[in-house]
């Protein structure tokens, strides 16, 4: 792995802001040498123009002699006559090809550069054809000087360079510093995080005073590490509470086996079965109600299908032996929905049991359809719920004095698991107002589909409902 790899975030970014910084310096630089060098090309071109005006002028009034003198030691200088024949020359160029073959207008000259030429060998050069009148004819004064190299000159090139090399410094250093201002928060939650443990879930990572990306970090981080430690204080509480109610029941069948075993010949076997019978009963349904909650709250769901909940319900209560009078009032047909069909027939015996458990007399069941949602309301006529403890006994192994004292074998799951069930379902579980008893309204959404099981249910007449 290479040591780009290795090194840190902070020096990742200084060093990748440095290189931006130095794009931009880079960028400038050529720019004012390309604009520098543009201006200086045009001033000597200018130049030789101005030095060719007044040299045709002398040549113009005067013989024109072999040799020519320069107007400085770069500067090269051909003269040709009507017949493209050299006349003139300056040292260094007499004898050699034309320095340009371009021919312009009488009254006009040309411009060009050359490189590699005879007169300049391993250079570039401005070479100028201005051609100029005599009594004898059109005459052409060919004249150059070196080009302008790309960096113009020493005096340009130095305080670029110097002028690059500071400003890239000084942003690197910044860059740097800010870039570690900056990241300053998400070392401080790193280091937060690194001391959170799962025994230990109380810390909280800092949250930064400005509102950006890094304060919705940590603010995300630290809802995160509030779930984690809520599913955690609840799954402690969970063993804590299961570990208490299978502890009851393994007691007392403990209780029971030893002292049959201390008194073998007083002991009634068949009652002391039937006692240990009892226990292994409400060991069992605690054991079934805890694989349901697990099964729940890791979101294992039973196969769903479009059910007919009226045919559901009214299977249900006529398949069960009821405790009390249990009446069927106005069970509404073909009311559809999608769900597990195990799932809901174990919401509406859970539903049922505890209204059996608290009813004085009779349980009724309502089934109808309000604005495309399936009501199924399950009342009982005993003492009722008291409005503070409506969403108490919701929570799992909850069991109010009064459960306690008619059926001290409940597990205090049974309407907890019926409202989860409710809720993966999309719809509601509450407890509503009710003239007396306890009223439980269950809510779900149901399908337009058509209905394609039974739908024809039996009411009974709304006498003596409870």
């Amino acid at each position: 792995m290479s040591r780009w790899h290795h090194c840190s975030i902070r020096t990742r970014l200084a060093v990748m802001a440095g290189a931006v910084m130095a794009l931009l310096c880079t960028a400038v630089a050529v720019f004012v040498a390309v604009s520098v060098r543009h201006t200086e090309v045009e001033y000597r071109t200018q130049q030789l123009l101005a030095y060719a005006v007044v040299l045709a002028k002398q040549l113009r009034e005067h013989t024109v002699p072999a040799r020519l003198a320069t107007a400085g030691p770069d500067t090269a200088i051909q003269v040709f006559n009507p017949a493209d024949t050299m006349v003139a020359a300056t040292p260094g160029t007499a004898g050699k090809p034309p320095m340009t073959s371009m021919r312009p207008d009488v009254d006009a000259f040309a411009t060009t550069t050359s490189c590699d030429t005879p007169q300049f060998p391993g250079r570039c050069a401005i070479v100028l054809a201005y051609p100029f009148h005599r009594s004898d004819g059109v005459y052409q004064l060919d004249m150059a000087v070196p080009d302008v190299p790309w960096y113009v000159g020493p005096e340009l090139l130095i305080p670029i360079t110097l002028g690059w090399l500071l400003l890239v410094g000084v942003s690197a250093m910044g860059s740097r510093r800010i870039v570690g201002k900056t990241l300053e928060p998400v070392s401080a939650i790193s280091g937060k995080l690194a001391q959170i443990t799962a025994s230990d879930l109380g810390h909280r990572v800092p949250v930064p005073k400005y509102r950006d990306e890094l304060r919705d970090l940590a603010e995300t981080a630290n809802r995160t590490l509030d779930r984690a430690q809520s599913a955690i204080e609840q799954q402690l509480r969970f063993a804590s509470d299961a570990s208490h109610d299978l502890r009851s029941p393994l007691t007392a069948m403990r209780a029971q086996i030893e002292e049959a075993l201390i008194y073998p010949g007083a002991t009634e076997w068949p009652q002391a079965a039937d006692a240990l019978l009892e226990s292994v009963e409400r060991m069992q349904a605690l054991v079934t109600d805890l694989l349901q909650v697990a099964r729940l709250d890791a979101g294992v769901t039973s196969r769903r299908e479009v059910i007919s909940l009226s045919g559901l319900v009214r299977a249900e209560l006529e398949r069960r032996r009821a405790k009390t009078t249990l009446r069927q009032h106005r069970l509404t047909p073909g009311v559809i929905v999608d769900g597990s069909r195990t799932e809901l027939t174990r919401l509406l015996n859970n539903l049922l049991d505890n209204a059996e458990r608290h009813a004085t007399s009779s349980v009724a069941v309502t089934l109808a359809l309000e604005a495309g949602t399936a009501v199924l309301e399950v009342c009982d006529d005993g003492d009722g719920v008291a409005h503070e403890q409506r969403e108490v006994i919701f929570q799992r192994f909850t069991r109010l004095e009064a459960s306690r004292a008619r059926d001290a074998g409940g597990t205090g799951l049974g309407l907890p698991i019926a409202r989860q069930i409710a809720e993966a379902h999309g719809g509601t579980l509450t407890i509503e107002d009710s003239p007396f008893g306890a009223r439980f309204v269950l809510r779900l959404p149901v399908q337009t589909s058509p209905d394609a099981g039974s739908t024809n249910t039996r009411t009974e007449p709304p006498t003596n409902e409870p």
